[in-house]
């Protein structure tokens, strides 16, 4: 790994090159991991041409600032405790001599960005932009490596909820347990919060969960995923309890169904980013499920549980190979509860098998 830091290292040196920069401050917490292997809270990295020092609070406690992740060849600057780790780097690039410092000025706030011009006066800022998230886009064999682990955690914690007694249980008790359940399973932590809603909450994308009990006919949806060395997964699946379904249950649930696939058969290299929503909405509004203001179908994912490229109605950019997404449409019954059923898959050319589902716990209606 120390090879793959290295090399990403070098691509964005290469930039800054181009911009005339020859140093490059990054501070948003997932560039810097992506490009030492490790980002302990409020660490910032400075990148010259002949190192990279990484600029770390020194009161963290021992299990949290991460340093065997570390790539070797990263240099530790410790920072007193309650110090700017940006403005410790920024004096250290004026003392390295840099005449121009590349920045990422949609992370830094004003004051810190005015607090870094006052101390390297003389020195040229220029916005580095979102270059290092633009190198993220597409993932190496070792990032995917760490979504599929991600991905085998949420589904292990998943399947063994949904073989426990789930009737009287309420929302925020299951969506505890299943957090629990993935760091159980050597998850960092969840990589985000679990949404777990029942009946009337049910196929609700960003449902916060509640202390409604679950009952005997009700449809049950959870939204999980599991993080891993820093990646993330996302996963929905919705179920019946108890009962066996009533039919407009297991209509609702096949047309979902119905427009996930056909979202998830649209991914693939070249492909328009607008494609697989265009995919998996025309299923829906086909039925007549109509959203006054759309959802994109999905997202990229990775380091951040929402990255590029999104796949929304109106973006036009072309997937590319070894791009993790999210396929994830739903739709919901206000007053009656509703169906979303979510994949990460990993685009990939049909000669190597067609996108790869990381995410693989089953999708049928069960009743549990």
């Amino acid at each position: 790994m120390a090879d793959a830091y290295a090399g990403r290292r070098e691509r964005v040196r290469e930039h800054c090159s181009a911009a005339g920069a020859d140093a490059a401050l990054i501070t948003r917490a997932a560039n810097v991991r992506y490009l030492t292997g490790c980002a302990p809270c409020g660490a910032s990295l400075l990148l010259t041409r002949e190192r990279a020092l990484l600029a770390l609070p020194d009161d963290l406690p021992p299990d949290d600032t991460g340093e065997h992740l570390i790539a070797p060849d990263v240099a530790r600057l410790p920072v007193a405790a309650g110090s700017d780790t940006a403005l410790a780097a920024a004096a250290a690039a004026t003392r390295s001599g840099v005449l121009g410092l590349a920045v990422e000025e949609h992370d830094l706030t004003v004051s810190r960005h005015r607090a870094v011009g006052d101390l390297i006066a003389g020195t040229r800022l220029v916005d580095l932009g979102r270059t290092v998230e633009r190198l993220r886009v597409v993932k190496d064999e070792h990032e995917i490596a760490d979504l599929r682990i991600a991905a085998e955690i949420a589904d292990q914690a998943l399947g063994e909820l949904l073989e426990s007694i789930l009737v009287g249980r309420t929302e925020r008790h299951l969506a505890m347990e299943l957090e629990r359940r993935m760091i159980d399973h050597g998850a960092d932590r969840a990589a985000f919060p679990v949404s777990v809603g029942t009946g009337s909450h049910s196929g609700q994308a960003a449902h916060q969960p509640t202390d409604r009990r679950v009952e005997e006919g009700d449809f049950l949806t959870v939204v999980m995923g599991a993080q891993y060395r820093g990646y993330g997964v996302s996963t929905a699946r919705t179920f019946v309890i108890g009962a066996a379904p009533a039919p407009w249950q297991v209509e609702l649930h096949r047309l979902v169904f119905r427009a996930q696939r056909a979202g998830r058969e649209a991914l693939g290299p070249g492909v328009e980013q607008c494609v697989p929503d265009r995919a998996a909405r025309q299923v829906l509004e086909a039925a007549g499920h109509t959203e006054p203001s759309p959802h994109p179908v999905g997202h990229g994912i990775g380091l951040e549980i929402r990255e590029a490229p999104r796949l929304g109605p109106a973006d036009m950019g072309k997937l590319d190979s070894r791009v993790p997404v999210t396929v994830g449409p739903g739709v919901h019954l206000p007053g009656r509860g509703g169906v979303r059923i979510e994949d990460t898959l990993v685009v990939r050319p049909l000669e190597e098998g067609g996108p790869e589902l990381l995410t693989i716990t089953t999708k049928e209606l069960l009743a549990l």
